[in-house]
């Protein structure tokens, strides 16, 4: 195991990581320079001195961490976040479901996505940079859990990505692992909130426009 179970710098920065990117953009570190995206996470890992392996000092194995980041917006992330929208966000604001068919243009563009990212990263490694787990694979993990969040497990049928996922989870301690997808895996239940109006009326164009 990668990280204690007990109270340690290094699981303080794994819960740090897990709670941005749950809830995108909201500024968990005031003072930290960096306001977006992964800068925060290059941040916070210099500034707690945290272990090596999750943003290696070696520059190979830094330069793969970097390369799946890049790719990882545009591919996992273009995909896998729609799918609660899709199923929940959409539909609670606007009080319509969504036609199935959008639903599987998504899970279409993720397949490939998932394809690509079992190919040409994780291939037969351990985790996406080698044998340890990084920063990659905590970025990757948490856009992953949220399909299945939805209903949509998208581990089923694909067991190298499966035993990637359990690797993951014994890395960070699998009370951690599901204390920070608690929400993820709980959204559904949103389903049955009561949303004010005037709110839903201000949310649900900017929802449907994300998917476009």
């Amino acid at each position: 195991m990668f990280v204690s179970t007990g109270f340690s710098v290094a699981s303080l920065f794994v819960v740090t990581v897990y709670i941005w990117l749950q809830m995108t953009k909201i500024f968990f570190h005031l003072t930290s320079p960096a306001k977006y995206s992964t800068a925060i996470l290059l941040y916070l890992s210099r500034k707690y001195n945290t272990p090596d392996h999750w943003y290696p000092s070696d520059i190979q194995k830094r330069a793969q961490v970097d390369e799946y980041l890049s790719w990882h917006h545009a591919n996992i992330r273009a995909n896998a976040p729609k799918t609660m929208w899709i199923k929940v966000l959409i539909p609670l604001f606007t009080g319509q479901p969504l036609p199935s068919e959008k639903l599987q243009e998504v899970m279409d563009g993720l397949s490939t996505s998932l394809k690509q990212f079992e190919e040409r990263f994780l291939q037969d490694k351990a985790f996406i940079i080698g044998s340890e787990i990084s920063l990659a694979d905590l970025v990757a993990i948490v856009e992953l859990m949220q399909p299945v969040g939805v209903g949509c497990d998208i581990f089923e049928d694909r067991p190298r990505l499966m035993e990637w996922r359990r690797r993951v989870e014994d890395a960070v301690g699998k009370e951690l692992f599901f204390q920070a997808h608690e929400m993820i895996l709980s959204i559904k239940e949103l389903s049955n909130i009561q949303i004010d109006p005037r709110l839903k009326e201000q949310l649900a164009p900017v929802l449907l426009k994300m998917l476009k």
